[in-house]
């Protein structure tokens, strides 16, 4: 129980600043415990595995998509939103490659989709969309970059449901149950941004 209300603790204002202004993570230095050094409960089943290492899958791809805007987004308020997306998802990518290595599993996933078409597939944004975030005319860059990452932001609620209906390690659940209201969050701030 103290895990889970360090973990909690320690992500909530990472977390939390999606629903409004995005807030800067906390450093290690004043929350105690860097998130990448939080551990999970050795009670897990392959439903928790999948789940992070599809996970890890997702937050590479959003990594890669997030640095694309704090480059390139024409309005600040985009940048600054996915500066803290940006920072939010290095953490949380630690955090659960590190939970993976502590069961003694691999942290990549295994892309063949035949494998993930019983679980509704891996995440679908491919290398040649995030590509063309580095392609695409300045002018066009912001429209673009919210429409992919809107749908890959929705995508990771949908895995967090897969974790929410079969898995069993309260830590990955809980992980889960974040994902699914940080990132309505950003869905939200970014169909605003997208209406201005």
């Amino acid at each position: 129980m103290r895990r889970r209300l360090v973990i909690v603790a320690l992500l909530a204002p990472l977390l939390l600043g999606a629903c409004g202004t995005p807030a800067a993570p906390e450093s290690p230095s004043t929350s105690g415990t860097a998130v990448a050094e939080i551990k999970a409960a050795q009670d897990y089943n392959d439903t928790d595995v999948m789940f992070l290492q599809m996970f890890v899958h997702h937050q590479r791809q959003g990594l890669q998509m997030t640095a694309a805007a704090v480059g390139r987004a024409q309005d600040p308020e985009l940048r600054t939103l996915a500066e803290a997306v940006r920072a939010t998802e290095q953490d949380e990518l630690k955090m659960i490659e590190g939970w993976l290595r502590g069961w003694g599993k691999p942290t990549e996933v295994d892309t063949a989709p035949n494998l993930h078409a019983d679980h509704g597939g891996l995440p679908g944004t491919g290398p040649a969309e995030i590509e063309s975030l580095t392609t695409v005319a300045d002018a066009e860059f912001d429209t673009a970059f919210l429409s992919l990452f809107l749908a890959h932001q929705h995508n990771a609620m949908e895995l967090a449901n897969l974790v929410k209906d079969g898995g069993r390690n309260a830590d990955t659940m809980a992980f889960g149950e974040r994902v699914r209201a940080s990132r309505q969050g950003e869905i939200q701030q970014m169909l605003r941004l997208m209406s201005k």
